[in-house]
């Protein structure tokens, strides 16, 4: 039974939400941050990376950095850029990508939940990332970036979502990156009631994407409880910001690898580990993205290959199975050497929405070689996550991504 309620966003005015809305921290460096929000007094960008409003050389997790981070916040509310909702709401979030529609439910999820495991995880976190938006969260005290958390549809969540997007959506823009944004408002009683009520027939709820902000949010939380013994347990910050989405709603794109081994590749030694594991085929010059599971395309020496996992390969295990983990297992350990992927600098991760030719780019500058994966399916995480297991590293890329700024929860 998942407890997932509805909250009172505070949220951008809707001539401004096209500005302020911005791509999620962590996908930037620190001077892609820089560039990004050079001579913009608007996007959010600003207060999830408040080390851009210090010198170059600062020390982005100093104590002012974050408190940077607060003061602008409240200063842009102070402003009446932002509004706060009346009254408690779920959102309908859409988003649009080459013409394809992905439809999720932005709302609070709860700490408790994930404690007891109803909200799984499939990714272990670093302490470092996370001790940074522990800082930013408890210093603002909101949650400015929604986790990405996905669920088994229930036909009576959807009906109440196809019928508040029959309605004008408070906001509807195309962001520079030609992804387009839509969110509408469900404040009826009723409504409310009856997505409640759907959630808390959903016994299991997985995170796709989000996994830091996600643990520094409960962190936060068991932070104040402490500070608050007498807390209900319904105070806002027993809860963390989510968009949910339904199973048929998500795309997985492919996460791919390639390759910088040291010294040149033998090819006859390199070839004689593929088939030992792996049915290859030559293809040429053009690029060849795998077609199903148990497909791999690989790029090596101006070349595409096919290459197909023999069947004694599998085990039935869900961690193992994964295309990826067969990869890793019989060819990148016994022809390279590399033998954790998460640290080992010879290999390098790749994510789909790059496209093949950033796989060939590679291969003709720094890389050796380069593996194109078959996407891993939610079904497949949700079976690693249902057996209390990792995924491995760079096995799945959401895309399209949710913006900060536009859903925020005041805890």
């Amino acid at each position: 039974m998942a407890n997932i309620i509805p909250f009172q966003a505070l949220r951008p005015r809707a001539d401004l939400a096209d500005k302020i809305a911005a791509l999620p921290y962590d996908v930037y460096n620190r001077q892609e941050a820089r560039e990004a929000v050079e001579g913009d007094a608007y996007t959010f960008l600003r207060i999830d990376r408040p080390e851009t409003q210090f010198p170059k050389d600062y020390d982005m997790y100093a104590p002012e950095v974050y408190e940077k981070a607060g003061e602008m916040l409240g200063q842009m509310i102070e402003d009446g850029l932002f509004l706060q909702e009346e009254k408690r709401a779920y959102y309908v979030y859409e988003l649009v990508m080459d013409g394809r529609s992905q439809v999720g439910i932005g709302a609070c999820a709860s700490v408790d939940d994930y404690d007891n495991q109803v909200i799984k995880k499939h990714e272990n976190t670093r302490a470092d990332k996370e001790a940074d938006r522990i800082r930013h969260v408890d210093v603002c005290s909101a949650q400015t970036g929604p986790i990405f958390l996905a669920y088994r549809r229930r036909e009576e969540i959807e009906h109440e979502v196809k019928k508040a997007m029959e309605t004008p959506p408070v906001y509807d823009f195309t962001a520079g990156d030609g992804i387009t944004h839509r969110i509408w408002v469900i404040d009826d009683e009723e409504a409310v009631g009856r997505i409640r009520s759907g959630f808390e027939k959903v016994d299991s709820i997985y995170i796709a994407d989000g996994h830091h902000r996600c643990a520094s949010a409960v962190n936060v939380s068991k932070k104040r409880r402490a500070a608050f013994p007498d807390y209900t347990g319904r105070e806002e910050f027993n809860f963390f910001l989510s968009v949910l989405f339904p199973d048929d709603q998500l795309m997985i794109m492919d996460y791919n690898r390639v390759v910088k081994p040291e010294e040149e590749i033998d090819e006859a030694a390199f070839f004689s580990v593929i088939e030992k594991h792996f049915q290859m085929e030559k293809l040429g010059k053009e690029a060849y993205h795998p077609q199903k599971k148990g497909e791999i395309g690989m790029y090596y020496a101006d070349d595409w290959y096919r290459l197909i996992i023999n069947n004694e390969c599998y085990t039935n295990d869900p961690v193992e199975d994964l295309d990826v983990a067969i990869l890793q297992r019989y060819l990148l350990d016994p022809a390279f050497g590399i033998k954790d992927p998460k640290t080992d600098k010879r290999i390098d991760f790749v994510g789909g929405i790059r496209g093949l030719a950033e796989l060939e780019r590679r291969v003709h500058t720094d890389a050796k070689a380069a593996f194109a994966m078959y996407p891993t399916d939610i079904h497949e995480l949700f079976a690693v996550s249902d057996a209390g297991r990792l995924m491995p590293p760079k096995s799945t890329w959401f895309e399209p991504k949710l913006r900060s700024g536009l859903l925020i929860h005041k805890i």
